[in-house]
C-alpha cells in the first residue's frame, strides 16, 4: 500500500465536546427521520485495506475509507444499539462514572433481558456489545478511555531498580511510586497511564520487553534488574493497550533505548512486534499513543541459531494454529504496509526467511547456552545491545 502523509486532526478529549458531538449526531439522525429520510452513521475504517505506514510517524495511521449504516432492515439493530451505548457512555461522562467493557455488557443486557421494549436490542455476547463500543469511539473519533471506558487490562509487569513513577489521583493528590522498594513485586500501571511521570534516579541504559511474562520474572529474579540500570517489562504475548501506552509513555519521558526480546517465529513477528512497534489496524485511531515507534527487534534472530547454538525445530504445517501463522504472515509480506516500507525491510526478511524455512525458536533457548550459568542469558543479551545486534 503506497505511503500517505497523514494531516494530524485535533482529537476531542473533553467530555462536553464528545457529548455535544454525540449529541448532534443523533439529532442529525432524527431530523433525517422526520424529513423521511434514512440516517446515516459513518465511521473510520479500522482495517488492514485503509492501513498506511509512513516511517516519519512510526505507527500505522487511518486512510479516507468509512464504515458506513444507513438505516435498513439489516442495520436497524446496529444503529439503535449505538444510540442506546451512546447514553450510557453519555451519562457516564456527565457524573464521572468509569466501567469496564464487560461492566458495560453486563449492564446493557440486564436493561434489555428487563425492560420488554429494549429487548430487540439484546446481546447474545460480549463481542457483540464491544463491537458497537468500538464503533461510537470510531464514529466519534475519540479513543475508549475518553468515553470512561476501559479494557480490564494492565500494563506490563514492569521492573527496575532506577525508576521512579509518580501518579496523579483523581482528587489531585501525588502518589510516587518507588520499583527499587517494591522487593520482588512489579508495578503494573492502569490501562491508561497518561497521569503518570516518570523520573529515573540514575542514567537507565537501556528497556527491554519481554515477550513472556514468566522469562521476565526470571530474569528478574537471577538479578538482571541489580547489575544493570535497565527497565524489565513483562508483556504477556500480544500487548494489550495498557503495555502499549506504558511503552509508549517510557519511550516519550525517560528516551531510552527499547528492546523487544520474543520468540522467532511468524506470530511473534507479525503479531506481537508489530503491534508494539506500530500499533494494529483494529486501533487505528489510537496508534499514536498506543505504539513505540523506536523499539527494536533484539531477537530471536535467525543468525543467533548458529551463532549460539540455540535449540531450534521445525514447525508442524499440520498443526491448525501454525498453519494460520504462516498464511497470514505471507499475507502480510503482500499487504501489511508496515512490511512493505524499505526501513523494515530486515524485518520483512525474517518474516520471509520464516516462512520459507517453517522453523521456529523460542527465546526460552538462550538458557540452554550453559546451563550452569544462570546469568548467561542475560549475558548474551547485553552484548547484543551493546554490539548493535538487532533490527
Amino acid at each position: 500500500m503506497a505511503e500517505k502523509t497523514v494531516e494530524k486532526k485535533k482529537r476531542l478529549t473533553s467530555g462536553s465536546d464528545i457529548t455535544n458531538l454525540a449529541k448532534q449526531t443523533c439529532l442529525n439522525m432524527l431530523s433525517d427521520l422526520e424529513k423521511a429520510r434514512r440516517p446515516v452513521l459513518e465511521a473510520t475504517k479500522c482495517s488492514l485495506d485503509n492501513s498506511f505506514y509512513n516511517p516519519k510517524v512510526g505507527y500505522l495511521t487511518p486512510g479516507d475509507k468509512k464504515v458506513r449504516s444507513e438505516l435498513n432492515v439489516s442495520s436497524v439493530q446496529k444503529m439503535s444499539r449505538s444510540v442506546f451505548f451512546m447514553e450510557i457512555l453519555l451519562r457516564n461522562i456527565e457524573v464521572g462514572a468509569v466501567n469496564t467493557k464487560r461492566e458495560l455488557y453486563y449492564m446493557a443486557k440486564g436493561m434489555c433481558k428487563k425492560d420488554a421494549l429494549y429487548k430487540p436490542l439484546d446481546f447474545e455476547d460480549q463481542a457483540e456489545s464491544d463491537e458497537i463500543v468500538d464503533f461510537i469511539g470510531e464514529m466519534l473519533e475519540v479513543y475508549r478511555e475518553d468515553l470512561n471506558c476501559y479494557a480490564n487490562d494492565r500494563g506490563g509487569q514492569t521492573y527496575s531498580q532506577h525508576l521512579v513513577v509518580e501518579e496523579t489521583m483523581p482528587n489531585g493528590e501525588k502518589a510516587t511510586i518507588d520499583l527499587s522498594a517494591l522487593g520482588t513485586s512489579p508495578f503494573q500501571p492502569k490501562n491508561r497511564p497518561q497521569n503518570l511521570k516518570l523520573k529515573a534516579k540514575k542514567k537507565i541504559e537501556f528497556c527491554m520487553v519481554v515477550e513472556s511474562e514468566g522469562t521476565a520474572n526470571t530474569l528478574v529474579a537471577n538479578g538482571f534488574t541489580k547489575r544493570y540500570n535497565n527497565i524489565v517489562i513483562g508483556s504477556g504475548g500480544v500487548p494489550s493497550n495498557a503495555v502499549r501506552s506504558w511503552c509508549k509513555l517510557i519511550q516519550k519521558e525517560l528516551d531510552v533505548p527499547m528492546f523487544f526480546f520474543g520468540d522467532l517465529d511468524a506470530y511473534t513477528i507479525q503479531n506481537i512486534y508489530r503491534t508494539l512497534k506500530a500499533g494494529s489496524a483494529a486501533s487505528l485511531i489510537r496508534n499514536s499513543d498506543y505504539s513505540a515507534p523506536d523499539i527494536h527487534f533484539l531477537g530471536v534472530l535467525p543468525e543467533d541459531i548458529k551463532k549460539y547454538d540455540l535449540n531450534d525445530y521445525p514447525v508442524k504445517e499440520k498443526d491448525p494454529g501454525e498453519a494460520r501463522s504462516l498464511k497470514k504472515a505471507a499475507d502480510a509480506l503482500k499487504n501489511d504496509p508496515f512490511f512493505a516500507d524499505k526501513k523494515n525491510k530486515k524485518l520483512a526478511d525474517i518474516l520471509r526467511w520464516l516462512v520459507k524455512e517453517k522453523r521456529r525458536c523460542e527465546q526460552q533457548a538462550y538458557f540452554s547456552v550453559d546451563p550452569r550459568d544462570p546469568t548467561m542469558i542475560e549475558k548474551i543479551l547485553v552484548e547484543k545491545i551493546r554490539k548493535g545486534n538487532y533490527v
